[in-house]
């Protein structure tokens, strides 16, 4: 397993981490294979998403902050970020990705992202590299 150590810098935020998870893979030396990509926060996520315009990732932080607030008031958790732990639920902690002749698949304009919903943090993503071979 690799871990990915990022410091977020905002409240709210997308990390692309895209490089990173490819470098894991081309260390393991696996050619074919499934990469997990997992975040042990519950106030952090994981997903794929555009990476050419940024501006998809602000939409997306600005619709997600109209839908789930922070001051929400009927939230009761005494940590003050309920909206936090809401929104990693709605964009999950982990994605699975195939990897072909070393290369993660993705499509050409996506990216892996971590989603900081209760930064400026350190944090850590845990990147796992499993081998399929071929019958």
């Amino acid at each position: 397993m690799t871990v990915v150590q990022l410091t977020t810098h905002q409240r709210q935020e997308l990390i692309d981490i895209t490089r990173q998870v490819q470098a894991a893979v081309t260390a393991s030396g696996v050619q074919d294979g499934i990469v997990v990509v997992f975040s042990p926060h519950t106030t952090g996520g994981i997903m794929v998403n555009e990476n050419w315009d940024p501006d998809v990732g602000k939409d997306f932080l600005a619709f997600l902050g109209q839908r789930v607030p922070h001051n929400f008031p009927d939230f009761r958790h005494g940590e003050g970020n309920s909206d936090s732990h809401i929104l990693v639920s709605l964009v999950g902690s982990q994605v699975s990705l195939i990897i072909q002749e070393g290369h993660v698949m993705l499509g050409q304009w996506q990216g892996i992202y971590f989603c900081e919903f209760d930064g400026p943090r350190d944090r850590a993503c845990w990147v796992q590299v499993v081998p399929v071979s071929h019958v």
